[in-house]
Formats: structure tokens, sequence, C-alpha cells
């Protein structure tokens, strides 16, 4: 029986603010870790209306405070937007509080748009370095070596468990060279995840870190005491995919009966596209595909996202399936 761990943007849903949303994602970290869920990963992302986990490190430290034995970590900090000094003082700082609880996925996308980027001092070469600050960053974790000019404090010697992640083949592939656990986005990047997979398994070389290979794979689940209250719940979802592929990001939407007139045939195909591995359904259709989908990946880990508009309601769909592992 493979882990089951959750990912959580913490949404700001429609007629909510940042601070609720802050707030359900420390009770939602309580209710995981009381349901054996395994990890609980936060993510950045900038200039977005509906997520309030910009601030990954501070709200990472916000949950663990709440928590006591679940893993709790970042899926992930995106590296390019900062210096690997900073982001190891601040999860050797995290590792410091909340020793052998914290994880470090670190990704190279944006989180953003490209005005973002800019505001962000973000420079056209930023991805390009990706591989270099990750070693840089591997670096300041390990114990400090005599005439070292530069150091993490704290951080330094610590080991943070560092994770690359992926909704491409680059770091499959990266991972696979530094013999580090990969996580992918297969929850909105489905296309390539397979490929991904593969060269990173082939490719794998042992490392301090890991001696074989673990994959990690983003799934989205809406579970529901029903079929059909599953499928209507997944709206939200539909909707927040829609508003992003229209360039226009939203709060987290109410539920709706139908989303027939809400988007073109063209953007429903879109849509349907990126989300065709979520899994909705009721307990059993749930313990049915997520078994079809460890079957189709080898996974080794199932990292759980759930967009779903109301807190009891999300809180719930953790619930069954936490219990389709029994």
């Amino acid at each position: 029986m493979i882990p089951y761990s959750v990912l959580d943007l913490s949404p700001i849903v429609e007629g909510s603010t940042a601070r609720d949303a802050l707030h359900n994602s420390r009770d939602l970290a309580q209710h995981a870790e009381a349901l054996g869920y395994h990890r609980y990963w936060l993510a950045e992302h900038h200039n977005m209306p509906g997520i309030a986990s910009a601030a990954t490190s501070v709200v990472i430290g916000y949950v663990a405070e709440g928590t006591r034995t679940i893993r709790v970590g970042a899926g992930g900090i995106m590296l390019p937007n900062h210096s690997p000094l900073v982001i190891a003082e601040q999860f050797g700082t995290l590792a410091s509080l909340y020793p052998d609880r914290i994880d470090l996925g670190l990704g190279r996308a944006p989180g953003s748009d490209r005005a973002t980027m800019h505001a962000l001092r973000r420079d056209g070469g930023s991805a390009e370095r990706f591989p270099r600050d990750v070693m840089e960053l591997l670096e300041y974790f390990e114990p400090v070596r005599d005439g070292q000019l530069v150091r993490a404090v704290p951080g330094a010697g610590l080991r943070v468990p560092v994770w690359l992640l992926g909704s491409s083949l680059f770091s499959a592939q990266l991972a696979a060279h530094l013999g580090l656990p990969f996580s992918f986005a297969s929850h909105f990047a489905p296309d390539l995840m397979l490929q991904a997979l593969e060269l990173y398994r082939e490719g794998f070389m042992p490392s301090a870190y890991l001696e074989r290979p673990y994959a990690m794979l983003g799934v989205g689940v809406i579970a529901a005491d029903s079929d059909e209250e599953a499928h209507r719940q997944a709206t939200s979802l539909y909707q927040q995919f829609l508003a992003l592929q229209r360039g226009r990001p939203v709060r987290l939407q109410p539920p709706v009966d139908s989303m027939e007139s809400r988007w073109s045939d063209l953007e429903r195909a879109g849509v349907e596209h990126t989300l065709r591995l979520a899994v909705i359904g009721g307990a059993e259709t749930v313990k049915e595909k997520l078994s079809e989908f460890v079957a189709l990946t080898g996974a080794d880990e199932l990292m759980i996202t759930a967009h779903i508009h109301g807190h009891e309601a999300r809180r719930r769909s953790y619930e069954i399936v936490a219990a389709t592992r029994d």
C-alpha cells in the first residue's frame, strides 16, 4: 500500500479571504494528519487571486506549527525566483524548528505570468541556471567544509530532503542525474507523464540522497458521497481551469449544476484534455480509478490535490480517499 499525500494551493474561494484560506489549510493539514496522509505540501504561485500560498515557507511554518507528525513541505518552491542561499536559510530554519518533518520540492517554472516575473526581478536566464542553482542549494545543506566562505545558517549539515518537480521532461532527467526523488504534475500536465517517468527511472543514478528512483505523482481527486455529487463539486475545478485558459484567473468558484452555458466546445475540450486524469466520483469509483492509475504508472506515492469550493466538502473528499486505502 503506497503512501498518499496532500498538495494544497491554499485556495481563496469566492466570498472568502486569504486569512480564511490559510486557516483552512492548517485545519485540513490537521485533518490529513489524523487520516494518515504522509505529507502536506504547499505551492508557490504569485499574482493569483485564488491562491494564498505565495509566501510558501511562511505558510509551511504555520502548518507545521499546527501539526505534530505529518511531513510538511513545498510542492514547490520555484527556485529561479530566489537565491539558493535564501531558500537554504528558510528551509534550514524550518528544519531546525520542525526536525525530520520538512521537505523541499523545487520547480523551475515562474509560478506566474510574464509581468509578475518582471516584478519578481526574474531575468530571462533564470530557468537556464536551474541545474546549477539546485546543486548550489544542495551544497548549502551539507556540513561546512574547511575554507567555505558562504554557509547557510541555519541549514548547513541538515540535509533537508530535496525533490525535483516537473511537468515536462527536463526535471525528470535532472532528478535522475542527481539521484533525487521526483514528483510529476500529472494533475495538470498529463501528456508527458509516462515519458517523464521512463526517463527518470531509466536514467537514475544512485546518490548519497537516494539509492533507487522514487516517483510521486500529482493526481486531482474530487470524492463525494455519490458520483453525482462529486461531478457537481468538480464544476469548481472546471471553472478554475477555464479562467486560467482564458488568462483571467479568479477565486475558486462555487459549484454549478451545469457547465454547458459557461464554455465553448473548444474551451471544454481544452479543459477536459488538461484534466483527463482527474479522479471524480464516490468511494467505489475513486478506489477503482486510483488503483488503475497506480497500475499504469507504478507510482511510489500519490500526491492528492482537491480543488473543492466548500471546506467541509474538501475535508470529506480526503476522508473518502483515505478510506479507499483500507
